[in-house]
């Protein structure tokens, strides 16, 4: 695959990740009180609901620019997991399945953001040691001819 479309391929990812956090963690902000709210019905502390706009909200943003975006990739990975198992685990109805398969699918996306980085149109890219392969030109010398 030509390296230009699989740059283009990671940010398009990278943006499509970053847009479904930053709409969820918008969401819970826009209707505070329906979130504590959804989260006590499943027993999950209302006092968490901060902590999981700080996460959804911070690590998207650094999934977008592509900074330490491994490392958020694997914390948001973590985080649709947990979500998945709190709140879509009654897998008897077809409407809870699919979102704890799409849960799933989603930290599925991240740990491949996990293993292969940011790629090269990333702020990772441009900050020294960061993991990102690079390839440089090769010095091949000039082809003699007759």
């Amino acid at each position: 695959m030509l390296p230009a479309i699989q740059d283009a391929a990671a940010l398009l990812g990278r943006i499509l990740l970053a847009a479904l956090f930053l709409h969820e963690a918008s969401a819970k902000l826009t209707d505070y009180g329906a979130a504590i709210a959804y989260a006590q019905a499943f027993g999950v502390p209302g006092i968490l609901i901060p902590a999981a706009i700080a996460v959804e909200m911070g690590c998207a943003l650094l999934i977008l620019i592509g900074y330490q975006a491994r490392a958020a990739a694997l914390l948001l990975a973590g985080f649709c997991i947990a979500t998945a198992i709190l709140f879509h685990a009654r897998l008897g109805s077809r409407n809870e399945l699919l979102h704890f398969e799409k849960d799933l699918a989603i930290a599925g996306g991240l740990f491949i953001l996990f293993a292969l980085g940011a790629g090269r149109w990333s702020a990772d890219a441009l900050s020294p040691g960061a993991g990102v392969a690079i390839p440089k030109p090769s010095a091949s010398p000039p082809l003699a001819t007759p």
